[in-house]
């Protein structure tokens, strides 16, 4: 990758990194929010569905305002909701305050995730906008990574609520490096007034597309794996293993390693064999993955390790899925490219936020009702893929 779009990849993904830090850094958390606030481990999880879902639906806002005045202020915009929303937050003093304040996270954090993308497509297409969409992954990676046990050591010298000061310095540096240091890469002439019927015409193009609703389902439904692991691996992790809050967040730094670590080689490994069929094989090698752990699990094989080893392996294969769909899903939409970015994500979103919906009421904060519920999300989509890419051999 050239050195320009190196720097650019470097810093979206700085900027990109703050909605997921605000998911993973909150994990350890959750225990004590449910104690505090007196409710339940399902009240406690709706903060994390009620983000995600606003999270959705908000990109639908963020990507044509984006095609409309340009990239940066919508991100300038989205990032002051976020810091109110966050200091709001560390105020709640109920439950139903904390699930309104992270709704209303969500609401601005949308805009890191859409806009983000939209600067990649005006910038690269094909296998350099693959290696800028990995690169920025690279940065995200110190999410899952670092952000739980960031939180962790956050609450061993204060609790829950010091938690969102620390997401508040970040939204801080955040707003001065969109200000002062992102450049505007949607120039006058190309961009678009947001009006209705474009807008209708555009979303009703995507909705039709078959490649581009199958590109999205196949990492909605990749996504919602990963977002039924986050809303569960707390409690699984600290009840059924006896781990601390650190070491939940170590095992949890562990499980995500495989994904962004393998996001890297997407660029490349597309470039070498298509981008087509790298998905067809890590997808297969997703589902096949998830379902022998589901297999293994009701069979009573649970141990710690087995589960860490197995999910490390099946999210490297979903780590060169998510990306190279993403791209394959904008290329061929580069004059409603915040339109398809919006778009895809909210469908991503709302796929997400419905799987732990539907998923909550059988959980029982083991592996016995995670894992296969992991593995429902990656047959799914390994389903979609068959159907929507028919010409690669899976």
């Amino acid at each position: 990758m050239q050195a320009p779009l190196f720097r650019m990849a470097l810093l979206l993904g700085l900027l990109s990194a703050v909605g997921p830090f605000a998911i993973d850094m909150y994990l350890p958390a959750l225990p004590d929010v449910a104690r505090d606030l007196d409710t339940s481990e399902a009240g406690a999880a709706l903060t994390l569905t009620a983000y995600f879902v606003v999270f959705g639906i908000a990109q639908m806002i963020y990507g044509p305002m984006s095609d409309a005045v340009g990239r940066k202020r919508p991100l300038v915009i989205g990032v002051v909701i976020f810091l109110a929303a966050t200091v709001a937050a560390s105020l709640a003093p109920t439950i139903g305050w904390l699930i309104a304040a992270r709704a209303l996270q969500g609401l601005g954090a949308a805009t890191l995730m859409v806009v983000p993308r939209a600067v990649i497509r005006d910038m690269a297409s094909g296998p350099d906008a693959a290696r800028m969409m990995a690169a920025i992954m690279i940065v995200i990676s110190v999410s899952p990574m670092l952000a739980p046990l960031t939180g962790s050591i956050v609450m061993a010298w204060g609790g829950w609520r010091e938690i969102f000061a620390v997401l508040g310095v970040a939204a801080l540096v955040s707003l001065a490096l969109i200000v002062f240091v992102l450049p505007e890469t949607l120039e006058p002439a190309r961009r678009r007034p947001v009006r209705l019927a474009p807008m209708l015409a555009g979303a009703r193009r995507l909705l039709t597309d078959r490649r581009f609703m199958g590109l999205i389902m196949i990492g909605g439904f990749g996504m919602s794996s990963f977002f039924v692991f986050l809303s569960t691996a707390s409690f699984v992790y600290t009840r059924q293993y006896g781990l601390s809050p650190t070491g939940f967040s170590l095992a949890f730094a562990v499980n995500a390693v495989g994904f962004f670590a393998a996001s890297q080689f997407a660029g490349g490994l597309s470039e070498r064999y298509g981008m087509e069929r790298v998905i067809a094989l890590a997808i297969t090698g997703f589902a096949g993955f998830a379902s022998t752990l589901a297999v293994l699990v009701l069979l009573g094989i649970d141990a710690l390790p087995v589960v860490m080893a197995v999910l490390f392996v099946a999210n490297a294969c979903l780590g060169l899925v998510l990306p190279t769909a993403m791209v394959m899903s904008l290329d061929p939409h580069p004059d409603i490219a915040g339109l398809a970015s919006s778009m895809g994500g909210t469908i991503q979103m709302l796929t997400g936020g419905l799987m732990i919906v539907l998923t909550g009421p059988f959980m029982d904060h083991s592996t016995a009702t995670m894992v296969p519920a992991i593995a429902l999300c990656a047959l799914l989509a390994w389903g979609t893929a068959v159907l929507a890419l028919p010409r690669p051999r899976f």
